[in-house]
Formats: structure tokens, sequence, C-alpha cells
């Protein structure tokens, strides 16, 4: 097993680089078309070493759109309240696509470019004021306010304890257990009156069970559907892991410093955003959502 922890550690691994765009307008334009031919390229990629496979369902995807046509069903994992938190972590912009996250933020290579949706709500000036202390920086640059995070809150089957990567997720005694995503996706502002990121991935010991004390319950109601891991890493290949997604479809504001002062010191050993995957959008790479 320690074998097969390694190996779910390193596909859990995901890479996040600069997209370098200058403010020239024409250069600009030259980046974009660069990057949509370079998606277009990862997409037919993974269609082409996906197609026939016997891959199940993937993620992330347009949770405002039901259709899919992937037909390897699983069943759902239990509600998250009967699992065992294993990890939390964040991407910077949202993965998924919908709700009050669907302005596309940009394009990017796939392979650790920022790519994603930024929240669509209106932020005052106040709230978007230059912080002086760079939150989770990182040598790919660190988060500012404004910018969207989408954070996992990954829960699984196995008897385990909340740690670093996938690979908490997963002991020697169940090695295949059932995996279920809680999906909130945040605006960063600087206001220390907004949520406190701290209190938001608050965890302990619930009737035997480690739990997400704070996930909001007040965001809409979920959007409950089959699917993969994500990040980077699967933009041309298909991820092997079943997963349970439940998506959030309104945006939470949180104040920046909060998530700053997290990145400092966690028991996930977070310290940065993660990248993205790109949207998924072949349906034969789609569950279909039900009612």
């Amino acid at each position: 097993m320690k074998r097969n922890k390694n190996i779910l550690i390193a596909l859990a691994a995901v890479a996040l680089m600069p997209l370098g765009i200058s403010a020239q307008e024409d250069t600009h334009e030259t980046h974009a078309a660069v990057a949509d031919k370079v998606i277009a390229g990862q997409r037919a990629s993974l269609a082409k070493n996906t197609v026939g496979a016997g891959f199940g369902p993937q993620s992330p995807r347009d949770i405002d759109s039901v259709g899919g046509q992937n037909q390897l069903a699983f069943s759902a994992a239990p509600a998250s309240v009967a699992m065992n938190l294993c990890n939390i972590h964040f991407h910077k912009n949202a993965e998924h696509r919908g709700g009050e996250f669907a302005d596309y933020a940009g394009n990017g290579d796939g392979d650790g470019y920022q790519s994603g949706f930024e929240y669509t709500g209106r932020l005052s000036e106040a709230e978007l004021k230059p912080v002086t202390e760079e939150a989770c920086p990182s040598k790919h640059g660190g988060l500012a306010p404004g910018d969207t995070v989408e954070v996992h809150y990954v829960h699984s089957s196995a008897k385990i304890k909340p740690g670093p990567t996938l690979g908490a997720c997963f002991n020697d005694a169940i090695k295949n257990p059932q995996l279920r995503v809680e999906t909130q996706v945040y605006v960063l502002v600087n206001d220390e009156n907004a949520l406190d990121f701290k209190a938001l991935t608050k965890h302990g010991n619930v009737k035997g069970l480690q739990q997400a004390m704070n996930i909001p319950n007040n965001t809409g109601t979920p959007v409950e559907y089959a699917g993969s891991t994500t990040g980077p890493g699967y933009n041309e290949k298909g991820s092997p892991f079943q997963v349970t997604w439940r998506v959030r479809p309104k945006v939470a504001k949180v104040n920046i410093a909060s998530v700053g002062e997290w990145c400092k010191s966690n028991v996930f050993n977070e310290d940065h955003a993660h990248g993205v995957r790109n949207l998924v959008t072949n349906l034969e790479l789609l569950s279909e959502i039900s009612p």
C-alpha cells in the first residue's frame, strides 16, 4: 500500500504557473489565440486517450448543464456526515462553471496556468484594496483581493485522519474507499468582517468521524453528480478515481488575510493555490445530472 499511496500522492500533486499577458491589446489577443489552440489540442488528446478505455465520468464540469453520455455508473458516496474528512485544498479560480461563477477568467495552457471562472458579483473599492502581505505566496505568485478560489473538502469512507494530498484518503484496510467532495467557491476580499477561512476549514471528531465543522449551508442547493478527481495533470488523460461531487452554486466572501494565515500552518500542508483542469465538455466523459 505504501507504493499505492506514493502513486496517489504523485497524482494529487498539481503545478501552478502564472499566465503572462501583456497590457497591450494585440499581445493579449495573441496569447488568447495561442491558449485557445492549446486547450483545443488538449481536449482532443483527452478524447483520444479515453475513447473505449473504460474511464468513468470526469470532472470538473458546467453544473448548470445536466447532459452527459457516460454510462459507467457507480454508487453515490454516503453523505459527508457519514464519512471522514481526509483533505482540504483549494484551486485558484473555480474549476467548475455555473451558478455565480460563470465569467471566464482567461485561457491557460492547462499545464498549471490559471484558468477558470471569476465571481460575477460586484465588489467595493474597499474590498478590493491591495493587502500589504501577499496571501499564500509561491514561486508562481500569491493571491490578491478579488481572486476566486474553489475549495475542496474531500471525504473518504475509509478510517483515516485528515492529512496532506489525496493519499490521506486511503489506508491499508480499504484500498478502494468511496470519495466525496463538498465544494464551495469563495471570492477573496480585504475585509476583516468577511468569513474567516480558519473557521471555514475547522475540523474535528464528531461521533467517531472526522468532520469539517463549518462548510457553508447558505450558498444554494448543491448540485450533486458523479465525476472524478481534478487538477491540470488530467488535461490529456482520464482520472481513474471515482468521486461523488456536491458543488454549491453561490459564492461566499472570505477575508483574504485569514486565507494567508491558514496557508502558513495547517494539517494538510497546503501553502498555495493549485492549478485547474480544463472544463470537461465532452459529453462522453460526463455523467447525466439527475434532477
